[in-house]
């Protein structure tokens, strides 16, 4: 007979990716095992793998649950009224508001690749996929010219914001002199200014 799912499966589903999360940033995914992610979420062994079967499984969840709730988020603040300045401005809070207290989730982002199959990579790819192209439109709308051409640049402009966004854990500091508030505003009038003079 199938196991019943408890009532807070989700809740403590939830609060076993982030206890993941912060010992596979600390240790690194090589090191990491499956031991020290249970004793860190204060569960059974049996219970972990309960919820996921492998490390491999673990990671895979921690980076589609992270791009997903992003993707959700950026879906719900992006209006399709108003002018794209204003929009851009608001997606680019909405990715430095969800990253916020997320440091753990993003490190293992960028440095899981290699513990992924090809089917994982491939749907953590799609997610992304949709998250860039979100702002491309965007910035296409604000220059048309960056998607025309031989050499189009729509791309790399893009790519320069997530630059600009995803690093920001390595130094941001909340209470620090710069809120996230503030960086959102620089980063905009960067893209915005900056972007006219690209040809």
């Amino acid at each position: 007979m199938a196991r019943t799912r408890a009532e807070d499966f989700e809740e403590k589903q939830r609060s076993i990716l982030l206890d993941a999360a912060s010992v596979f940033a600390s240790q690194g995914m090589e090191k990491a095992s499956m031991s020290q992610i249970a004793a860190a979420a204060g569960v059974s062994k049996s219970l972990l793998y309960h919820y996921y079967p492998s490390k491999d499984a673990l990671i895979f969840a921690i980076i589609e649950t992270h791009l997903a709730e992003l993707d959700a988020a950026l879906a719900a603040a992006d209006g399709s009224n108003g002018p794209p300045e204003a929009r851009l401005r608001v997606l680019i809070g909405a990715v430095l508001e969800k990253y916020r207290g997320a440091d753990d989730q993003h490190k293992v982002q960028l440095n899981a690749a290699p513990a992924l199959s090809d089917e994982q990579r491939a749907a953590i790819t799609a997610i992304e996929r949709r998250i860039v192209a979100r702002f491309s439109a965007v910035l296409a709308e604000i220059n048309p010219g960056l998607g025309n051409g031989h050499h189009a640049l729509l791309m790399p402009v893009t790519m320069s914001l997530f630059g600009m966004l995803n690093w920001v854990y390595m130094w941001f500091r909340e209470g620090g002199p710069i809120s996230r508030e503030d960086y959102a505003d620089l980063v905009t009038r960067l893209m915005l200014e900056g972007i006219g003079g690209v040809r």
